[in-house]
């Protein structure tokens, strides 16, 4: 090399002696390695730490000058441009991602199910109903208040007579409304009623003990909060105790003659499961209300209740349906199928114990099948008449 710090030079020492530059530089070398490895640890990070803010910076495209140790540091000029700088740094850049949408998206539209033969069956059941005779035509909840009271008292009535009815048969429902009304049957006159009076009242509904705390709170609940009238809104009428979605649905329809709704009682819940009217089978009437809105027409929403619900009462019972009567006995899916009976207990007549030698009865198919085959086989003849006729063929 060419450059003077390369030069071999004599060197002087303090004791006279005269050494070569080379050496020297070793030695100085050899001083300087060993001073860094005895570095504290603390500083060797804090200058890697400062050998990275150092990489970053010149990473970073800036015009600010270049400070006197060769690194670049950008100095905000004012506490606002260090505000801005710092939130600068916190905020990341959203990137909003967007699709391209396919042509054949739009025009795809969502599959519309609905049972097969629905309106076939619909029709029969009209047919079936037609003479309105059962229970609801004559007892439900558009008969049971006063058509002469005043509009909100008839509104209360209604709803009533719709708390009453859950488990409970329309015969009773109805009765029990005609002594409420003939007692009072207003906000007013229920809150003033003593809870043993009011359960006189009532009994023998379903679960009247519950429906007398029912009627008070929210006999309390209509003063203090809608002035004596009832909610004109689903969402308002079930806030009230003791009132759900079948109830709210059934007041909008006949207090406020809105269609709101489904309302889907047991009758409902039961047949519209054996007909098939739904896509999968349901659990409770809430699961089959959600079902059945979700395909049948909205003009039918109000017509369905009262028909389904007397068409259970009088043809599609819960227990030993009358299929053989139903005009919809050879598309029903559930025709012609009994429901099953309860479980006797053991040791029960129907139901015999393991030590019990007493045989298992047949079933009635089965019993029906024994006696024809018995009626066709030949009556055996007596002894004594085979003997006569041995004698008649001898002679």
């Amino acid at each position: 090399m060419s450059s003077p710090y390369f030069v071999q030079r004599s060197v002087v020492t303090r004791s006279g002696h005269q050494t070569n530059s080379c050496t020297a530089v070793a030695s100085l070398r050899s001083k300087l390695t060993h001073g860094r490895r005895i570095v504290d640890p603390v500083q060797s990070v804090a200058v890697k730490e400062e050998e990275q803010e150092a990489n970053i910076s010149d990473q970073r495209p800036s015009s600010a000058p270049l400070a006197a140790d060769g690194y670049s540091k950008i100095l905000p000029k004012t506490e606002t441009d260090a505000s801005l700088l710092s939130s600068h740094r916190l905020r990341r850049r959203q990137l909003k991602v967007e699709y391209d949408k396919d042509e054949n998206d739009s025009q795809v539209k969502k599959e519309h199910w609905e049972p097969p033969e629905w309106t076939k069956q619909l029709g029969f059941i009209r047919e079936m109903r037609s003479g309105r005779d059962a229970p609801v035509d004559h007892m439900g909840a558009e008969k049971c208040y006063d058509a002469e009271a005043p509009a909100h008292v008839r509104r209360f009535q209604v709803l009533v007579s719709l708390m009453l009815s859950s488990q409970t048969k329309d015969q009773v429902t109805a009765a029990a409304m005609q002594r409420l009304r003939t007692h009072g049957c207003t906000v007013e006159k229920i809150l003033t009623t003593d809870d043993e009076t009011l359960g006189k009242l009532i009994y023998p509904v379903g679960f009247w003990r519950n429906k007398v705390k029912y009627l008070k709170l929210t006999s309390a609940m209509l003063q203090r909060e809608f002035g004596g009238d009832i909610p004109n809104s689903v969402e308002g009428l079930v806030q009230l105790p003791g009132v759900g979605p079948k109830m709210a649905h059934l007041a909008m329809d006949i207090a406020w003659d809105q269609v709101s709704g489904i309302g889907v009682d047991t009758h409902v819940h039961r047949i519209t499961n054996r007909l098939g009217w739904l896509k999968k089978p349901t659990k409770n009437p809430e699961e089959t209300r959600k079902a059945l809105e979700e395909w049948l027409p909205r003009e039918l929403w109000s017509e369905i209740n009262w028909l389904l619900v007397g068409f259970g009462q009088q043809v599609c019972q819960p227990v030993n349906p009358l299929c053989s009567m139903c005009l919809n006995q050879y598309s029903c899916p559930s025709a012609h199928k009994n429901s099953p009976l309860k479980r006797p207990k053991a040791g029960s007549p129907r139901f015999p114990s393991p030590t019990s030698s007493s045989k298992i009865k047949a079933e009635p198919e089965q019993e029906s099948a024994v006696k024809v085959e018995k009626e066709s086989m030949p009556t055996p003849i007596p002894p004594t008449v085979q003997k006569k006729l041995k004698n008649k063929v001898k002679r």
